[in-house]
């Protein structure tokens, strides 16, 4: 289920910052059309940060009910504090959602024990299958590949989608524990690299607006035509590393704006990126015929 080109799906917003359920519809049914895999709702890309409780459990609700169970819907319910991450799991599990990606507890940066038992706890008293985050760029604390292998041993515990850069430390996980958790890609432009590894996937930020060349990459992995996957992640490379000119989601959803197919508005204290940088977005976006 939690496997091939997945996407972390931006939360559109009206200009008055409300979220946009019709706006959010259309993106959703645009990832299913392009043969995207799974939607992940709430995640960073989806600015889960800025959005509150009542939000939250709106915006996995309008995914559940778009996807229509035409492809798994797996719902950011990741917090640093293991209760309110409890409470945002069992609202999506009320809610209809196939599984749960659940961020390392950020800013309060807990020992490996303390990651250990957060996620030990979680999978304890939310039976759907959960993918853990690890994200030390935003967190502020990095998952140790000791840590994952001993999580890897809970069986709801089912996959992790590895953005720490590290491909020491996915090779890690996946020699001492591939039969047990599934690794998926956080980085875009690590796609490749870590599916030669053992990767089953990504969790997309440029499937947002590449949906169906982001899939094409990895199903060419997925069948052994490597030739052709290195050819298209060479291709996809600056475009990659354009979603990231400015903090995650701002240049994705610059890109789908332009592109006309959802507002540009960003939460506080996420803002509209530099003149330079737009210009640059904007230059790799007609090199791509984005726009």
């Amino acid at each position: 289920m939690i496997k091939g080109s997945m996407v972390a799906i931006v939360t559109p917003f009206k200009d008055d910052g409300s979220f946009d359920e019709e706006t959010y519809r259309s993106l959703i049914d645009f990832q299913i059309e392009n043969g995207t895999d799974a939607i992940v709702p709430c995640g960073t890309t989806g600015e889960s940060a800025t959005i509150d409780f009542q939000e939250h459990a709106r915006v996995i609700e309008v995914c559940i009910d778009q996807v229509a169970k035409r492809v798994p819907v797996i719902a950011g319910t990741g917090a640093n504090s293991t209760s309110e991450a409890i409470e945002l799991s069992r609202s999506a599990e009320k809610l209809g959602a196939d599984g749960l990606l659940l961020v390392c507890p950020y800013y309060n940066k807990p020992s490996q024990e303390g990651i250990y038992r957060h996620y030990k706890t979680l999978a304890e008293v939310v039976s759907l299958p959960q993918v853990l985050y690890n994200v030390p760029g935003r967190t502020g604390i990095n998952i140790a590949a000791d840590t994952t292998v001993r999580l890897a041993e809970i069986s709801n515990i089912v996959a992790i989608k590895e953005a720490s850069g590290n491909l020491t430390q996915v090779s890690e996980i996946l020699a001492r524990a591939g039969d047990k958790i599934e690794v998926l890609s956080g980085d875009d432009f690590l796609t490749f690299p870590m599916m030669a590894c053992g990767a089953k996937g990504v969790i997309s930020v440029t499937a947002n607006v590449a949906p169906k060349a982001v899939k094409d990459m990895v199903v060419a992995v997925q069948e052994n035509r490597w030739e052709d996957a290195r050819k298209m992640h060479l291709d996809l490379l600056e475009l990659h590393s354009t979603m990231f000119i400015d903090a995650n989601p701002v240049p994705v959803k610059t890109t789908l704006s332009l592109m006309g197919k959802s507002g540009a508005t960003l939460r506080l204290p996420l803002c509209e990126m530099s003149a330079d940088k737009l210009e640059t977005l904007k230059g790799v976006l007609k090199k791509y015929k984005l726009i």
